[in-house]
């Protein structure tokens, strides 16, 4: 009898808003897929251009993973067939890292019987990730407002919240990648009371905002002092997106996590199309060669079907 093959399709994310900072996280309808099954030896197969470069042998990340859940689950580590695709650009802050672990540990989840809870599942993606915003949104679906505990190995607590309707992002993707650690390294350690007060207020509006759908409000409270002033060093056109995206169509625009991905959501199809000519502009100024997506929130989270 054959093994059966989990299919895994895990939803891109976008992390911060802006003043959110390893909290807010909301997925996006671009997907990643993992398939795995039991097999009489590993095989790794990585399918498209994004994963070019990604190891397939039993180093990769979703191996990794996979075997470390059986090992939780105190049962023999298996050898695996996976095979893994995604349409998530890797290292540009749309949330690749997190899409892999999240597609990991249910696949392997499921193949073991489902020996943990999804919220458990969750609490194992936030350890391995570091941070819950895209782990969250990328398992949950929706917008997940999230906070690391503070001691290891306790629950994370989160909420999640529908996107408010009409919403939608146009996804600037500059060609270049921007590694998370880089981005994390031009962060100061000390912060101002004042800048710690702004984004206090600013994150607990935008929360408000988006679970009352008040889109009216996204332009003020996507603001930031704790990261994106200091990474916009290192995307060129991000000041001038952040200042000005608002006056030009869209309802609010941030870095998509550590970037250099950047976000201007809209609601409607005439603010999209001004916001793409205000961006060309910009990035054309920079000489910045990118690519846009136009995204809708996705609803579902990770979703799991079973072929014989």
């Amino acid at each position: 009898m054959s093994e059966p093959l989990v299919r895994v399709t895990v939803p891109a994310s976008t992390a911060n808003l802006g003043p959110g900072f390893d909290a807010l996280g909301m997925a996006l309808q671009l997907y990643s897929v993992v398939e795995m099954k039991r097999s009489e030896q590993t095989t790794i197969v990585l399918e498209g251009r994004e994963l070019q470069g990604v190891p397939a042998d039993k180093s990769n990340l979703i191996y990794q993973i996979a075997a470390d859940l059986f090992r939780k689950a105190a049962l023999p580590v298996p050898e695996l067939f996976i095979r893994a695709s995604s349409d998530a650009p890797l290292t540009r802050g749309l949330g690749s890292s997190a899409a892999a672990i999240v597609g990991a540990l249910v696949a392997a989840n499921h193949l073991a019987g489902e020996p943990f809870t999804r919220d458990q599942l969750f609490d194992m993606a936030t350890e391995i990730e570091g941070h819950p915003d895209n782990v969250g949104a990328s398992m949950f679906g929706g917008i997940v407002v999230a906070m690391a505990p503070e001691q290891k190995g306790a629950t994370v607590p989160y909420i999640r919240l529908d996107p408010p309707k009409d919403l939608q992002a146009l996804v600037v993707i500059p060609e270049f990648a921007l590694a998370t650690e880089k981005a994390r390294n031009v962060l100061p350690q000390v912060y101002s009371k004042q800048d710690v007060i702004y984004n206090v207020g600013h994150s607990s509006l935008l929360v408000a905002a988006l679970a009352q759908g008040r889109l009216d409000l996204l332009g003020v409270a996507m603001g930031d002092r704790l990261h994106q002033p200091y990474r916009a060093e290192l995307v060129p056109g991000l000041r001038e997106i952040l200042d000005e995206a608002m006056q030009h169509g869209a309802v609010g625009a941030a870095l998509s996590g550590a970037g250099p991905t950047i976000l201007c959501f809209v609601s409607s199809d005439e603010g999209r199309k001004q916001v793409e000519g205000f961006v060309d502009k910009v990035m054309t100024g920079h000489g910045i060669l990118y690519r846009t997506m136009v995204l809708q929130p996705d609803v579902h989270g990770v979703q799991v079907e079973t072929q014989k």
